[in-house]
């Protein structure tokens, strides 16, 4: 018999409805797997159990009161999900894993979380990041390193590195991100999960800690692309207090039951291909693109940009974000001295003020701006012949824990493929596609601009086709 906790987001809400149990079950058996195995993997900073409880209660009582059709009106009433720790939390702790904001205790919701508390969701737990989103391992928090839980000897990656292990390990029913080059698909392909990023825009950043704030996405991380649309559902939309969100109508991304792959161009970029890629992550993404093709999609051979060149152009603009964007946390307001800034940050932090100092801001930064708009037209070319774009999540499985400090660049490295469509502000989700060395391998699918239906109805289609994203690590 499944336990509680393993159920999707679509099941348990279907359980809800039809009163098999309680969302106090449901919240009490997430919580109960927090405290049996998060020790070794060490995914959440701060565990909102007392609470958690309590907004579980009010959920049944609702659903007693009012039976399934309370869900009409809160969407996710009853369901436990777990935050990264960079979206402020009304009375909770929000650190962004960094000690200079340790202490931290916000005085409002983020509009995320307050969009996700309206529908019913509950929060139990804040999760590890690496600091300031810094990174992608994880390694980075000034607190602590994550574990991945198909092997705690390895990384899950990062930033949002707690959220993808917890959802991994069945500590939630799905957990919450942000990408700004890689963070959520990143984490994903290597915890063997689904991580949507969506559209820049397509979901608010008011009250998310800024990392680069002309790139930063807040999106789900979740057992299926189904539940990865149905959360979208409720976080995405025009947000007035966040002046880039997206003016486009709010629209419904839950797949078509009729949807099927016959007449989708699926583009295959040889340059994405081309890389250094682990043959154990080729050899499966290619064996997924055999699905599709058997599936009834076209897979059209394509070029894009080599994805190198966006190496140079987030390094530099995502640095230059960094520093103005940390300059806020001066020691006044916080409480915390600047010194109290980990190796990574200072570091971020040096570069980015380097390159937008004068003299230097026409040398770099406003020419990588120049050629991040020459990356955006390149996709907007190639997507007027097909409907998406495949590739590898990551070229390689995850790596072993202390990998990272071999190379300055290794975030940048790691996030090789998805870093052009980041720039670029497009959707993209990562799905499990294989297993090379016990170790789970990503596939992304990459759409248009405010695409984030169809890249989501494609990978809907492969989980019915294939058991990849159902196969749990043994904890």
């Amino acid at each position: 018999m499944i336990n509680l906790n393993e159920l999707t987001v679509k099941e348990a809400i279907d359980g809800l409805k039809k009163r098999e149990f309680s969302s106090v079950d449901l919240v009490k058996s997430c919580l109960s797997q927090i405290e049996k195995n998060d020790g070794k993997i060490k995914s959440l900073i701060t565990v909102t159990g007392e609470q958690a409880l309590i907004d579980a209660q009010w959920a049944d009582d609702m659903i007693g009161e009012r039976g399934a059709v309370v869900f009409e009106e809160y969407p996710l009433l009853g369901i436990p999900y777990i935050c990264k720790d960079n979206f402020s939390t009304k009375g909770i702790k929000t650190t962004a894993s960094s000690n200079i904001i340790k202490d931290y205790v916000p005085p409002f919701d983020s509009t995320v979380v307050e969009k996700l508390k309206e529908a019913g969701a509950i929060l139990s737990g804040k999760s590890n990041m690496d600091s300031f989103a810094h990174g992608s391992s994880t390694e980075t928090s000034d607190f602590f390193t994550t574990k991945n839980p198909w092997d705690t000897s390895r990384v899950p990656g990062g930033s949002s590195g707690g959220s993808s292990a917890a959802v991994a390990a069945d500590m939630c029913m799905f957990s919450i991100g942000s990408e700004t080059g890689g963070s959520i698909r990143g984490p994903a392909s290597w915890c063997g999960v689904t991580g949507l990023k969506p559209s820049y825009g397509r979901v608010s950043r008011y009250g998310v800690i800024a990392m680069a704030s002309s790139t930063d996405s807040p999106g789900p991380i979740t057992k299926t692309a189904e539940d990865a649309a149905y959360i979208l559902n409720v976080i995405a939309g025009r947000d007035p207090k966040d002046a880039t969100s997206s003016p486009v109508r709010d629209l419904d991304y839950t797949p078509d039951e009729s949807f099927n792959l016959k007449g989708i161009k699926i583009g295959k970029p040889a340059s994405y291909f081309n890389i250094d890629l682990e043959p154990g992550v080729k050899e499966h993404v290619e064996n997924a693109l055999n699905i599709l093709r058997n599936m009834g999609a076209e897979v059209v051979e394509m070029d894009l940009l080599d994805p190198k060149y966006s190496i140079a152009v987030y390094t530099i603009l995502q640095r230059s974000e960094v520093s103005s964007n940390l300059a806020r946390f001066d020691g006044i307001r916080y409480g915390n001295e600047r010194k109290e800034f980990g190796f990574e940050n200072k570091k971020r932090i040096m570069l980015g003020t380097y390159t937008l100092s004068s003299g230097y801001y026409d040398a770099y930064y406003a020419k990588a701006q120049k050629v991040r708009t020459l990356i955006k037209n390149d996709f907007e070319k190639a997507f007027e012949n097909i409907d998406m774009i495949v590739a590898p999540s990551m070229p390689c499985i995850a790596p072993k824990v202390g990998e990272s400090e071999k190379s300055s660049m290794f975030g940048e490295l790691m996030d090789l493929l998805t870093e052009p469509s980041s720039v670029a502000g497009l959707p993209g989700i990562s799905i499990p596609c294989g297993f090379y060395e016990n170790m789970p391998i990503g596939i992304q699918f990459i759409g248009k601009f405010n695409g984030e239906k169809n890249i989501l109805s494609v990978a809907n289609l492969f989980q019915k086709e294939t058991d990849f994203h159902k196969s749990r690590p043994k904890l």
